[in-house]
């Protein structure tokens, strides 16, 4: 097959290619990345550009395409959108100095978990990149998001937790040591990662001692007792393999990660990636955006990192009851002085994203509208820190001193313009006055001619030569023209450099210094102020850690003000949290829905659960009623109040929960194979093998993907199960259309029924949405599905229908006789139901029996078995 003509230039990009096989290459080439061979095949196909090809009359042509490197940003956003990596490589040194071929180098590599730049990046999320390793029988895991400098560490030996870690995070990158591909370890979690970009490294970098020695490398210490993970291995070699994926991809030292969060996973009330979908936390299940969900409906932060934190903490909520305190009294003291809150909130409005501008200022992907946003917010420090003195709480404390940053702040102002251009190499950021070398350069710039002007009537009257000229040609340059006859009368120091017929040029060691001044005063210009400019970066980068106090501080700062306004707007109220295992919501609402619903009043509902006599809740009541609603509500209050917010809600007490467990709708996972009741048996399944006393169950009509009788007969072995949960039991509100199931609070002490009211009007219903003691035997399905817009003819069969049945008279409504015997057989599982008699049960097994097929010894002990049973009944 015959292969490309290789030039220079395609075998120095072969060269550098060769390195970063799994990345789109942008090869820059003058005022164009371009990119060649399949690199360019696939980015044609994926930014929809132009294929073309170089050497078109070449045998083989190289396929090529490309734009123009400022449009980069949106090219790479594209690919990354797609799962590509993206290796940018430019040139490293100066093509006016470069012998042959200018060299060229990769520079930075933009993965999905590798992004610096804002226009690339949810401001209000997060982008974590994720790392996982095994020691022994530890898994570890680690991540960090290279926009903020965040960075955790944690280590379980529960893989099952790992993996709820991992959704929890949500990461936009994994990292796998290569070794997972054979042996499977981690295949529990691969499998669930729905298409995030996993990025294999060798095993040797996820060594823990490698790691250990990154890490304390990268923050200059002796060891990592200070982060308390010195005796985390597993962690310590997802950490290790993250620092080495950093480096390799930012090609530098990565400054602004300067600590490393150590974490336990049970430090946390745990909300599995389910049911934070099905509670629609961070998005509405229908849309997927966050309008909707309670984030959505919780969040009026004003700066970014705040919407970040206060995302942490929806998802991070706390387990330590004097940390949640802590931040009631400070929502609390803000509510109080609500005046003074909002104040605060319009100054922190100004405050830019000091979290990210940190981190691409500490490494150098910052402009000097970076600084200058940068210098607005340091502005706004006093003042906000004047007006947290009428709060009052210890969460309020400024306490840092912010002489060292109002000193950046000022610097910044004195040096940056305001309307400096985003380039940073070409000059025009630098405020005339700052530096006298750049005002000479600046000058000359701008006034040339005038100092030409200047220069020649000084010579004049040294010389005394009234016919002397200054001027200037491409040949020559700059020049003193003196007449001939006059020659006599120049001055010794003029350096004699053409003759003419009439005149002789000269110059002077002062014009030569002019000439120089001028013809590279632009070039020089623009070099010095790119000077300065690093100069200023590297002593904001020296305040760094401040920068980074301030930043933590004023985006807690905005989420304990965020909590406080939409208390007071919303009408939510101060939780008590309570170690005794009471939850008692009293008059308790939906925080999305009562936002969302116009039609008519939300209706408060009052819960009452606890671990002695109303620990599980069966409520019944047709759809449409409000059962979900209150499912869900309970939870998110749970939710709300252990993250440090006030809650909808008259009053309430709330105990400290380690999980919830939610099993509220399946859908078909078909790409698996897998239907809508294995999906709903498989979450059951998670939640009675991982619930435990201290966690909160909300089950809403669990086994209706099946027959009446097998899902009723689920439903109750379930109830009955988290009813016993390791003798104590699990607080559970489990809503159901099977009204046999509040048959249960009469065999099961702390089982408590309920149902949603509903007001019956001729052959309508009103929902009243109102939970009340008892159970109901109605669904009321026929009456729902009119309101559901079902026409008029198919509710009047069905009532028809409906009828015959219940009145053993199928034949007056035709039904066909396949029919009759599935309605026979059904009404008759449902006459039996799970209170069908034990010699009821025996026979049936009996009739089930194929005695054909069994083996003496299988028939003999079937027959000792069913003795056995006879025997019990008898007793």
């Amino acid at each position: 097959m015959s292969t490309p003509k290789l030039t220079p230039m395609i075998k120095q990009y072969l060269s550098i290619k060769e390195h970063y096989q799994d990345a789109i290459l942008f090869y820059r080439m003058g005022d164009f990345y371009e990119m060649f061979f399949e690199d360019a095949e696939i980015a044609s196909r994926v930014l929809e550009i132009t294929l073309t090809s170089r050497n078109k009359k070449d045998n083989v042509p190289v396929p090529m395409c490309g734009f123009p490197f400022r449009a980069a940003q949106g090219y790479i956003a594209r690919l990354l959108e797609n799962g590509h990596k993206v290796a940018i490589c430019d040139q490293v040194e100066d093509p006016a100095l470069a012998k042959g071929l200018v060299k060229r180098d990769v520079v930075q590599v933009i993965t999905p978990g590798m992004i610096l730049d804002n226009e690339l990046l949810d401001e209000k999320s997060n982008n974590y990149i994720l790392s996982l390793s095994h020691h022994k029988r530890f898994f570890g895991l680690s991540y960090l998001d290279i926009s903020t400098g965040t960075f955790r560490i944690s280590e379980s030996e529960d893989v099952t937790a790992i993996l709820d870690e991992v959704q929890r995070v949500s990461p936009s990158e994994i990292l796998f040591p290569s070794a997972v591909k054979q042996n499977g370890r981690f295949a529990p979690i691969i499998s669930a990662l729905n298409g995030t970009p996993i990025t294999y490294l060798d095993d040797h970098h996820f060594d823990h001692t490698k790691g250990r020695e990154r890490l304390i490398d990268l923050f200059k210490t002796f060891n990592l007792e200070g982060f308390g993970c010195e005796n985390l291995p597993a962690g310590i070699g997802a950490a290790g393999a993250l620092v080495f994926y950093v480096s390799e991809t930012q090609k530098q030292t990565v400054g602004h990660l300067n600590k490393i969060e150590t974490y336990a996973l049970d430090n946390y009330l745990v909300v599995d990636s389910l049911s934070c979908q099905n509670l629609e936390l961070l998005k509405n299940i229908r849309t997927g955006s966050k309008s909707g969900s309670l984030l959505g409906t919780i969040d009026r932060t004003v700066t970014a990192m705040g919407g970040r934190l206060l995302k942490n903490w929806l998802r991070y909520p706390l387990v330590d009851p004097e940390t949640i305190n802590g931040r009631f009294d400070a929502v609390g003291a803000a509510m109080e002085n609500i005046h003074i809150t909002r104040v605060i909130r319009e100054n922190l409005r100004a405050v830019y994203d000091l979290e990210r501008l940190g981190s691409k200022i500490s490494m150098g992907q910052c402009n000097a509208r970076d600084l200058t946003a940068l210098k607005r917010s340091i502005f706004m420090f006093p003042n906000i820190r004047s007006e947290l003195e009428g709060l009052g709480s210890a969460l309020f404390l400024w306490q840092d001193d912010l002489d060292d940053l109002l000193n950046i702040g000022n610097l910044i102002e004195n040096a940056i313009r305001e309307e400096a251009p985003i380039a940073i190499t070409e000059g025009g950021i630098i405020k005339t006055g700052f530096n006298s070398e750049l005002d000479e350069l600046l000058a000359i710039s701008r006034d040339g001619k005038g100092w030409l002007a200047n220069l020649e009537a000084k010579e004049r009257e040294v010389t005394g030569i009234s016919a002397l000229k200054v001027r200037y040609n491409k040949v020559f340059g700059y020049y003193i023209e003196v007449p001939k006859a006059r020659s006599e009368d120049v001055p010794p120091h003029y350096v004699r450099k053409q003759t003419l017929v009439n005149a002789e040029r000269y110059i002077t060691d002062e014009l030569k210094s002019f000439e120089s001044k001028v013809l590279n005063a632009e070039e020089r210009r623009a070099s010095l102020e790119y000077s300065i400019f690093q100069e200023i970066r590297e002593t904001v980068v020296s305040r760094n850690d401040q920068l980074q106090k301030a930043a933590q501080f004023l985006s807690q700062l905005d989420c304990i003000l965020n909590l406080a306004e939409i208390a007071e707007q919303n009408d939510y109220h101060r939780p008590e949290i309570n170690e005794d295992g009471r939850i008692i919501i009293e008059d308790g609402r939906h925080p999305v829905i009562e936002k969302m619903i116009t039609a008519e009043r939300f209706v408060p509902n009052t819960i009452f659960l606890d671990n002695d006599e109303n620990q599980v809740m069966v409520i019944t009541g047709p759809n449409m009623a409000g059962k979900s609603t209150v499912l869900r509500q309970v939870a998110l209050i749970v939710v709300m109040a252990q993250m440090g917010s006030f809650v909808p809600a008259a009053k309430s007490t709330i105990c400290v929960t380690d999980r919830i467990f939610t099993r509220v709708g399946a859908l078909d996972n078909l790409s698996q194979g897998q239907s809508t009741f294995m999906v709903e048996m498989q979450e059951t399944a998670n939640i009675l093998n991982c619930s435990t006393p201290k966690s909160l169950v909300i089950m809403d009509e669990i086994g209706r993907g099946t027959s009446t009788f097998d899902g009723l007969s689920i439903a109750w072995a379930v109830a009955e199960y988290l009813h016993d949960l390791k003798t104590r039991g699990v607080k559970t509100l489990f809503a159901t259309h099977y009204h046999e199931l509040t048959e249960l609070a009469a065999t099961k002490p702390r089982v408590k029924n309920y149902n949603i009211a509903v007001k019956e009007l001729n052959d309508d219903i009103i929902f009243l949405r109102k939970l009340v003691p008892g159970g109901t035997n109605r669904s009321y399905g026929i009456q729902v599905a009119r309101l559901a817009g079902i026409p008029e003819c198919v509710i009047s069969r069905s009532k028809q229908i409906l009828a015959a049945i219940e009145s053993d008279d199928r034949h007056s409504v035709n039904l066909p006789s396949s029919i009759e015997e599935d309605f026979t057989r059904e009404k008759g599982h449902r006459q039996l139901s799970l209170f069908q008699s034990s010699e009821s049960l025996l026979i049936q097994e009996l009739k089930s029996l194929n005695l054909e097929t069994m083996t003496p010894i299988e028939a003999l002990n079937c027959l000792y078995a069913l003795t056995e049973k006879a025997n019990e009944i008898k007793s």
